[in-house]
């Protein structure tokens, strides 16, 4: 899965490249994501120096040194092992209203080519939770409280010892915001996930699995493992959503 992904984003981003001087992109921080970045970082002939690289989240309260942070996490397995023509990272800045505004800005000074994302247990898209998403946020990113489903999933994969220790709030690109990328990775692995991976197919779209918003994009690709499969699709069967 890892692997099959990888090569696609790789694919994606020798086309943009080709066809544009430079590509922006985003990326999760999130294990789900670690086998594929690991690929992605050896693949050869893309000139990375034309690439500027965001993160899709942050929390907030966390020292700025802090190892579970997100910014932390991505320099760990991606940033530090590929030369960047830049990295924006979001911040610690005493204001998070701040903060968000900042790097909303960035954002916006030229189109997101790129988005490797995942889904949450809860069916979140970055941390757009049940409680707190928005279809239609009228906000590129914001800060947002952190439901009780999602701080437990960062303990059971292994970031935080318990959920006393995860942070409650946090800043994230917002739901429109992922979605007006040129083209979206998805990278769902585990049994965990599979719930959110039948609600984002087959249920609703709405805010009660934000991850459905996925199905109103024209190019985003969906990449499972056996474990994430929900019953109606075959394992070896690609997903486009």
């Amino acid at each position: 899965m890892g692997r099959a992904a990888a090569a696609d984003i790789a694919v994606a981003l020798r086309d943009r490249l080709a066809r544009q001087s430079t590509v922006r992109m985003v990326f999760a921080a999130a294990p789900s994501q670690a086998e594929m970045l690991d690929v992605l970082a050896h693949e050869r002939d893309i000139d990375w120096r034309r690439v500027t690289a965001f993160h899709m989240d942050e929390y907030i309260g966390l020292p700025a040194d802090a190892p579970e942070r997100f910014a932390a996490w991505l320099t760990h397995h991606l940033f530090s092992r590929i030369a960047f023509g830049a990295v924006h990272l979001i911040g610690q800045e005493p204001d998070p209203e701040r903060e968000a505004a900042r790097y909303a800005a960035l954002l916006g000074e030229a189109p997101i080519d790129i988005i490797c994302l995942g889904i949450g247990v809860n069916g979140h898209l970055a941390f757009n939770d049940p409680p707190v998403a928005d279809l239609h946020d009228s906000k590129p990113v914001k800060v947002v409280a952190l439901d009780a489903i999602c701080r437990q999933q960062q303990v059971d994969d292994g970031c935080f010892p318990t959920i006393a220790d995860v942070p409650t709030h946090a800043i994230t690109l917002t739901i429109p915001r992922l979605l007006d990328a040129g083209q979206l990775f998805c990278v769902v692995p585990g049994a965990a996930k599979r719930a959110a991976v039948e609600r984002s197919l087959y249920g609703p779209i709405g805010t009660e699995c934000p991850a459905s918003a996925l199905r109103t994009h024209p190019r985003c690709a969906l990449y499972l493992d056996r474990d994430s499969t929900p019953p109606q699709l075959s394992p070896q069967t690609p997903v486009r959503a």
